[in-house]
């Protein structure tokens, strides 16, 4: 809707135009601010909107205008929003921003975004679930808008971490095998899981590879493959799939052509028997060492040659999701991708903070099994993976959040998981009463939807059902998925309130009022649905 009728203004005053939501709503639906001409067609703002008004009032597409304080105010008429509800629920899903869409598709938006890419050393925790959560949704809402989008996962198989992981599973299986302390030393990973990867390599491999410290490549690759497989069935327990996994390990075989690349530009020199990159000609605090004296390569190396990979595919814009403790690293990753050819501005970092988790008020339960974390598996036990997604979505992503579980299983208002649920599951109540059904409705003609008589609060609320485009439009572009939870929470508060008010059932407004609210249960579907969340039909 709003794209519409902004295109048939632009194309009307010849200008590009910026609706906004007026702040008092008896001023119409959309107001039109006219203070950016002022310079260019050298009038005052109040004349100009004048001017605006009269042609704007001979659309047929308006109702109503008015001019206050140089904004043209307009509401929309009852045709064009019959029109713009039946073309919406004629989409069925599908990507009901055509006008985006083309834009998209005309730029050839192709976006690689990685995101989770935890060390696969142990079970996911709830801080690595803020970003999984957040990319999904992001990768969901992109491709409904038709931003090709390719999902990626970073493993970071290769290094200390994951000989950490091998030596920490030795010394579990030692005290299986060979009854030593399961006190494991402090320089491995801690929790039970370690020792079940123990027994799982004692059933596999056989007892004997805990005979000897030279088994230890082997368990770390043990390790970091069932680990792998653990963390993919914990993403798959909130829908999370990821198009492509790539090695750290096998990249590993470019390293001598990422530095000779590195060299060729200037990017890194000798100093102290370690080869320093220059992030600080890139606004890096310091030169960071990329070779050690050992000759062993740093993390750091691994982040650049992925990254080179990732460039060499050629997508037109790369998007990660990092943990906000990995803030120091844009800068030295941009440094190196300038370094290497590449403009590194087509590279966007965003971060995401930790989550605090309560449980009436208390801190919410360390896992035994994982240490001292808290895992993603036990808060989808204890919430629903739907519950997890829409409360990890509800704050911007690079905010602390903080929230209390048993908030999650109240059945009212404050739990917004309940309530925007509630108003969907209404909706189909009231049709389960109704002669009307959902089916017969969507089915019927344009002419039929275009001829209605709107009431005010109902055209209000169809208004802001048809909404949800622009939402979706704004929360991708601004990359602020809690716009969208926070509309359909909107949307559903003044669903309920609209029900609360008015009598709907056996009325002469029946049909009228029963195609609106197809259009918010749709809106309030296609919501959930690109957050990941199934809309519930029944409560």
């Amino acid at each position: 809707m709003y794209h519409a009728i902004k295109e048939i203004i632009d194309s009307t005053l010849g200008v590009s135009s910026v609706l906004e939501k007026p702040r008092d709503k008896s001023f119409g639906h959309f107001a039109l601010p006219t203070f950016s001409f002022a310079k260019t067609l050298k009038k005052a703002p109040q004349i100009i909107a004048q001017e605006f008004a009269q042609k704007l009032e001979s659309l047929p597409q308006i109702a109503s205008v008015s001019v206050v304080n140089g904004y043209v105010n307009f509401s929309l008429s009852n045709a064009f929003l019959g029109q713009c509800a039946w073309e919406f629920l004629q989409d069925d899903f599908k990507g009901s921003n055509k006008l985006e869409s083309k834009k998209a598709e005309s730029r050839n938006e192709k976006i690689l975004l990685e995101y989770v890419s935890a060390n696969p050393t142990g079970p996911l925790h709830i801080g690595h679930a803020r970003g999984a959560v957040f990319g999904d949704s992001l990768a969901r809402i992109g491709r409904f808008l038709g931003y090709t989008i390719h999902t990626e996962y970073y493993i970071n198989d290769a290094g200390a971490q994951i000989q950490k992981l091998g030596k920490s599973i030795y010394y579990a299986g030692r005290a299986l095998v060979f009854s030593e302390s399961r006190e494991l030393p402090s320089e491995c990973y801690q929790g039970e899981y370690v020792f079940e990867l123990a027994e799982c390599a004692r059933a596999e491999l056989g007892e004997s590879v805990f005979e000897s410290l030279e088994s230890l490549e082997k368990l770390s690759v043990f390790g970091k493959d069932k680990m792998l497989l653990e963390i993919k069935s914990n993403l798959a327990q909130v829908g999370i799939v990821f198009d492509s996994y790539v090695s750290e390990r096998e990249l590993f075989s470019q390293l001598d052509s990422t530095l000779e690349s590195l060299k060729a530009h200037n990017g890194v020199y000798e100093s102290e028997n370690k080869l320093w990159l220059k992030s600080t000609e890139f606004g890096d605090e310091k030169d960071r060492v990329i070779v050690r004296e050992s000759g062993e390569a740093t993390y750091l190396a691994g982040d650049i040659i992925y990254h080179k990979n990732k460039f060499e595919r050629g997508f037109s814009h790369y998007i990660n999701i990092w943990g906000a403790d990995h803030h120091g690293y844009i800068a030295r990753v941009k440094a190196a991708l300038e370094y290497l050819g590449f403009d590194s501005q087509k590279l966007e970092v965003l971060l995401a903070q930790m989550v605090a988790l309560l449980k009436d008020g208390i801190p919410f339960k360390m896992s035994k099994r994982a240490g001292n974390f808290i895992l993603m598996k036990d808060v989808v036990d204890e919430v629903g993976a739907d519950a997890l997604r829409l409360m990890f979505l509800s704050k911007k992503p690079d905010t602390h959040l903080e929230f209390d579980v048993e908030l999650l299983k109240k059945q009212d208002s404050s739990n917004p998981v309940y309530y925007i649920n509630y108003a969907h599951a209404r909706i189909y109540t009231l049709f389960s009463k109704s002669n009307f059904t959902m089916e017969s409705l969507k089915a019927l003609s344009l002419e039929q939807y275009k001829a209605w008589d709107l009431q005010e609060s109902l055209r209000d609320l169809l208004v802001l059902a048809l909404g949800i485009e622009k939402v979706l439009s704004d929360a991708f572009s601004q990359r602020l998925i809690n716009k969208v939870v926070d509309y359909l929470y909107t949307l559903s508060a003044d669903f309920h309130r609209f029900y609360n008010e008015t009598k709907i059932l056996n009325t002469d407004q029946e049909e009228q009022i029963l195609k609106v609210l197809v259009v918010v249960a749709h809106s309030l579907a296609l919501g959930l649905d690109l957050l990941g969340v199934k809309a519930k039909v029944k409560m």
